[in-house]
């Protein structure tokens, strides 16, 4: 069985040889400095290159992707791939939003936002939508696919996350567009709305030349906070829900794709309307926040889990051999019947030791045999 096979199975809730393992997107991928440490631990060599600015995740050595059997491949934009040694302290994104680079107290690195174009901006002026940034990209995202697909036996996911509401909270500032969506309620509308315009415009460039390349599409809004919805569940019904249901019918209307949904946190509450407008999969089970026996037992029928290795005491403060332990936990709870995609809850921080990244993919793959 390869690698895209294993996927696959998981995927449609049967049990493949073995859990499929998972590294590399902007959610389930790994720091610079980790991958650094893991490199010198591994007597690796080789240049690295960033795939996602923001958090600093680096593109991830060919050579760690064969040790672990990592049974994904991602495409990423070629302008998405850049040189580490390129830092700068501020960069606007193409939507606007200005971010300033910082550092955090255990070496990570991040880019945070510090300016929100439409911030203090009327609706009148954010109707005339010269914030909506040209859709661009398409020609990379078309090459790159068929590149990564060609010749390979892993499962291919695109990392083009559509997002809608989180997007609008980043172009409008988080405490003003919560407020909004209860003040200024068009508004709030017309912002996500007019973002899922535009990622619908690249899906329907992309996706009619990538169909028969790509197995999964990632998406996702952060709905949760470590102690429950960062809205309540009528008002996320009643604005969020429907916007999103129109995104994704959208997306698999034009392509035959599991849609991976991302959100941090405790999405419990909304998980069976997630599962309602169409999310195959969900990431990270975030288990610091989420009982996993509970989502198995609830929900495990109807979504595929993806994660669930706690980065916020296991991984960086654990012994190699808590974590193996961790990850035999939480194999015999989310394997069972197929379902189950092993990766970290997010991403691997700077933190984390390299032993215990090696304890965590090994332990996975020696252990998540069916």
């Amino acid at each position: 069985m390869n690698s895209a096979e294993r996927v696959k199975l998981a995927l449609n809730h049967e049990e493949p040889d073995s859990v499929p393992i998972d590294l590399g997107g902007i959610v389930t991928g790994i720091s610079r400095k980790a991958q650094e440490n893991l490199k010198d631990h591994l007597g690796l060599s080789g240049k690295d290159y960033i795939i996602d600015k923001i958090q600093q995740l680096a593109k991830p050595h060919p050579e760690i992707l064969k040790r672990y059997e990592i049974d994904t491949r991602y495409v990423f934009l070629s302008s998405e791939e850049y040189d580490p040694a390129a830092q700068e302290e501020f960069f606007i994104d193409d939507w606007g939003v200005k971010r300033q680079h910082s550092e955090n107290h255990a070496g990570g690195e991040y880019y945070d936002i510090v300016e929100s174009p439409l911030e203090d901006k009327s609706f009148a002026e954010i109707k005339k939508d010269d914030w909506i940034p040209e859709v661009s990209g398409v020609e990379d995202a078309i090459r790159k696919t068929r590149e990564v697909a060609e010749g390979s036996s892993q499962a291919i996911i695109l990392n083009y996350m559509g997002a809608g509401f989180e997007f609008a909270w980043y172009l409008r500032g988080f405490e003003k567009f919560l407020m909004d969506l209860h003040e200024n309620e068009k508004l709030a509308c017309y912002i996500i709305d007019k973002i899922n315009e535009q990622h619908k415009e690249f899906y329907h460039q992309v996706l009619p030349e990538i169909d028969r390349h790509v197995d999964i599409l990632m998406v996702g809004d952060d709905l949760g906070t470590q102690i429950g919805p960062m809205i309540s569940p009528a008002l996320y019904r009643r604005l969020i829900k429907p916007r999103q249901k129109e995104l994704y019918r959208y997306i698999k209307d034009r392509a035959d794709v599991k849609l991976f949904y991302h959100s941090c946190g405790d999405c419990l509450a909304l998980i069976p309307d997630l599962i309602e407008i169409g999310v195959d999969i969900l990431n990270p089970i975030q288990i610091s926040a989420m009982d996993p026996e509970k989502l198995k037992k609830e929900f495990g029928q109807d979504l595929v889990f993806w994660g669930g290795i706690d980065t916020h005491e296991v991984l960086p403060f654990g012994t190699a051999e808590e974590v193996e332990e961790e990850v035999k936990r939480i194999i015999d709870i989310l394997a069972p019947g197929g379902g189950f995609v092993f990766n970290s809850v997010h991403n691997i921080q700077a933190d984390v030791p390299p032993e215990n990244i090696e304890a965590m993919f090994q332990t996975a793959r020696e252990y998540g045999r069916y």
